[in-house]
């Protein structure tokens, strides 16, 4: 082999030296770089990620704590008392009778991360009044909705009858929050009730009604009931977390407030019962409240809209559990 070949040979010798080097640098250096710059993307993608849902965990903890200080309280029962309150004390400062709503509890009902409750309320007034209710409703600051509003024609001129649910939320969990004053956003005497003013002067609910046929020598108006078929329960609600039964007396027109422990329809009412049952003398139909009365040493029932005529004994089975310290 002469002097060139053996240059030539080590100058490929050389150049395979260099490529070997090089690729044990990029196998020992290089690459494990590489893989080291990808997982700290990854790393740093991950932390992007946790901080933008750390940012919005408490964004959203802001918001759930601003309803948990609207709602009536973290506690089932206080919730449904409260409610029921605020609904009586609307109703009044409406110009409304008392006696002339009925407020069934609705609920509880479980929800994802809430229970839903609340109360069904029927009744009927002047339509400036029962404007001014829903009115007065819609502004409080209490977490709430109202739905299945249903108005129709009253008795006489700008009267109304009115139904609807009012709904509320106790959260669950409720988190820890500092309470704080509620105010309502706005009052009767704010313009925006006066906006409303048309639909009570041009009484919008009551529809054309035709003159009914002169029949001669018949009464205009039958005669009211009288006795126990006069008195009808118009109403089994809460005032100050008790319950009170309302009778409406059909022959004056007046409502008596009855509590737990007085006297009525020959007994002494002992319970003011909410469970669903079927309705007495129509099986298809649903019951969902009644007054329980101890006479002698059993148990009747009337159910809310019927009169104490219709009482009727509440067999052994059909008894509800509290019954037994009574």
């Amino acid at each position: 082999m002469n002097a060139p070949e053996k240059k030539l040979l080590l100058l490929i010798g050389g150049v395979l030296v260099l490529g070997l080097v090089a690729y044990g640098m990029k196998v020992v250096l290089v690459n494990p770089l590489r893989k080291i710059d990808k997982q700290t993307a990854g790393f740093r993608d991950k932390i992007e990620k946790i901080q933008g849902e750390r940012r919005a965990y408490f964004s959203a903890e802001q918001v759930v704590k601003g309803f948990a200080q609207r709602t009536f309280s973290d506690q089932i029962g206080q919730a449904s008392a409260k409610s029921g309150e605020m609904l009586t004390k609307q109703i009044l400062l409406s110009g409304l009778r008392e006696g002339d709503f009925s407020r069934l509890p609705y609920g509880p009902v479980k929800q994802r991360y809430a229970v839903e409750l609340g109360w069904n309320v029927q009744g009927q007034g002047k339509l400036v009044d029962v404007i001014d209710l829903l009115f007065l409703l819609q502004q409080s600051p209490y977490l709430h909705r109202i739905e299945n509003l249903n108005l129709s024609q009253g008795d006489a001129g700008g009267q109304v009858r009115v139904g609807f649910r009012f709904l509320t939320l106790v959260l669950d969990p409720a988190p820890v929050i500092e309470a704080v004053p509620l105010k309502a956003g706005l009052a009767l005497e704010s313009p925006e009730r006066k906006l409303l003013d048309g639909i009570v002067g041009r009484d919008l609910l009551r529809p054309y009604i035709k003159r009914a046929p002169d029949k001669s020598g018949t009464p205009e108006h039958p005669s009211a009931p009288s006795g126990p078929s006069a008195l009808r329960i118009v109403s089994l609600s809460e005032w100050m977390g008790q319950p009170e039964v309302h009778v409406r007396d059909l022959s004056t027109q007046k409502t008596q407030r009855y509590k737990l422990g007085d006297e009525l329809a020959g007994g002494t009412i002992v319970m003011v019962d909410y469970r669903a049952l079927p309705m007495p003398g129509n099986e298809g139909l649903k019951s969902f409240s009644r007054v329980i009365l101890r006479i002698g040493n059993e148990y009747w029932a009337v159910e809310r809209g019927r009169t104490l005529a219709d009482k009727w004994r509440l067999p052994p089975e059909q008894r509800p559990n509290q019954l037994t310290k009574f």
